[in-house]
């Protein structure tokens, strides 16, 4: 099977002028590499592509592959994340992991809670702000915590994310509305522990893998900062057996109520009575071999890094052919 690879280099965008801060959701050529060496173990032939610029580039020339595995976390807007899987769709090829549609959803953090809360999934009460006299109506109990409605990797999570005031309330969604030009999304803070579940397949078939518990430092927020130098900031462990369960089940529910396909992560967080509750889903995950989430989790569990590229391989191409 010819199988086309798009994905944002960062190193492609930082020789162009964009920032370190711009291009924080993209990959380094490693990623990029173990995913080609992964897809050759399993017969296939491989294409690097690239980014959405060099995508269009490749299909103006006539290029075309019997499948796209797609990691393009996409540049600017809330839809970014969706502009690569509905360029392929328009030109029919079929493509590894979710749909510009759900791809778009998922982004939206205020969306996506929206849609899992109405399949049953705890969440925790919020508001969306997009302007500050939004405020006004935004009746929620103190301690809050505030964040981008559509942004990945940590970005626009600080130190001063958790608020305990009306005045810190405003200057952190002033800041937001104002250096990411989009809505801060203003939820209950949940203080008790936070993991990451790690699903694979689609449908009735999806099941979670495992997941592990993410402990910062000091309680830090997962911030870009942190994410980027977890080894100094963060500590990671497979989920306790008495909680396993219950993750696997909200993650799962998500996971479904979202209707992502192949693999990815659903974040979670208990709240003060030790329920779990659903934060965010990442069905477009990191997958570099080393540092990223979802590869890390899954070897806690004895998925070791091809094992896992080959079950969202086999997702993808069972899906497709359905």
């Amino acid at each position: 099977m010819k199988v086309g690879l798009t994905y944002d280099l960062r190193s492609w965008y930082i020789d162009r002028g964009y920032s370190m801060d711009e291009t924080a959701e993209f990959d380094k050529q490693e990623t990029v590499d173990a995913l080609e060496n992964s897809l050759k173990l399993m017969g296939h032939e491989t294409e690097p592509v690239g980014n959405a610029f060099q995508l269009i580039e490749a299909l103006a020339a006539g290029k075309k592959w019997d499948i796209v595995f797609n990691i393009a976390e996409g540049l600017y807007g809330d839809g970014r994340e969706s502009v690569v899987p509905a360029i392929l769709d328009q030109y029919k090829i079929p493509y590894v992991f979710s749909g510009p549609v759900i791809m778009g959803l998922s982004l939206n953090k205020h969306l996506a809670k929206l849609v899992v809360a109405a399949s049953g999934v705890p969440v925790s009460p919020g508001c969306l702000i997009t302007e500050l006299k939004d405020l006004d109506n935004c009746n929620l109990s103190f301690p809050l915590f505030v964040k981008p409605v559509s942004e990945g990797t940590g970005k626009g999570i600080t130190d001063k994310s958790l608020v305990t005031s009306s005045a810190e309330l405003f200057k952190m969604a002033k800041w937001i509305l104002t250096e990411f030009r989009q809505p801060a999304l203003v939820e209950e803070y949940l203080p008790g522990r936070e993991y990451t579940v790690g699903v694979v397949g689609y449908g009735d078939e999806a099941f979670a893998i495992g997941g592990m518990e993410v402990m910062t430092i000091n309680n830090l927020p997962y911030s870009v900062e942190v994410k980027e130098n977890y080894q100094n900031y963060c500590t990671y462990k497979p989920l306790d057996l008495d909680i396993i369960d219950e993750c696997k089940y909200v993650a799962l529910r998500a996971w479904k109520a979202l209707d992502a396909v192949d693999a990815g992560r659903i974040d979670l967080k208990a709240d003060r009575n030790g329920k779990i509750c659903f934060i965010e889903a990442n069905p477009l995950a990191g997958l570099n071999p080393v540092h990223s989430d979802l590869p890390m989790l899954s070897r806690m569990y004895g998925i070791e890094y091809q094992a896992l590229m080959e079950m969202i391989m086999k997702s993808a191409i069972k899906r497709i052919k359905s």
